[in-house]
């Protein structure tokens, strides 16, 4: 009765995802896919992208094994080198530092936040936040306006200098 059972559930079952994974691949040797054609024709997989431990393989070697591009990770650790940082989470593409005063304006501090939004080397996977406070009084700090086009300046220092050693990488 079980075998039986097993037999007419759990073979067509088999079956079923078998033909799936096999369904409609046209794809040519070689054929490189942008991540709006791989959603249309479907990734391969039956499961489409799902990732074990959330880390796409195909981009480790570019990424250099973390979660975000290597190039622009290690570019804002270099550009915020002199802030003391609070967290930096490589798999979630955050960088957090801490207060900074400047030596030469001991009476404003700044904080930066950087968003590293993906494993690609463009200008919109990148988001900085600039936060600046200026002291009132003895021990009180206050949030002040940050200049408008500084978190701007700071994302194109960032890109200027992941580009640099993407290039430096090549040779």
């Amino acid at each position: 009765m079980l075998r039986t059972v097993l037999r007419h559930l759990l073979l067509p079952l088999a079956l079923a995802f078998t033909l799936a994974a096999c369904e409609g691949k046209t794809e040519r040797v070689g054929e490189i896919l942008t991540g709006e054609e791989k959603i249309k024709r479907g990734s391969g997989k039956v499961f489409g992208d799902l990732r074990i431990g959330g880390i796409d393989r195909s981009t480790a070697d570019r990424s250099g094994g973390i979660g975000v591009n290597g190039w622009l990770w290690r570019a804002s650790l270099d550009a915020l080198s002199f802030l003391p940082l609070a967290a930096a989470d490589p798999f979630g593409g955050v960088i957090i530092t801490d207060w900074y005063a400047p030596p030469e304006s001991p009476a404003e501090r700044f904080k930066v936040t950087v968003y590293i939004l993906g494993t690609d080397l463009r200008s919109d996977g990148l988001r900085v936040s600039v936060f600046r406070q200026e002291r009132r009084g003895s021990d009180a700090w206050a949030d002040s306006q940050v200049g408008a086009g500084t978190a701007s300046e700071l994302e194109n220092a960032i890109l200027t200098r992941a580009r640099e050693l993407r290039i430096a990488s090549a040779h």
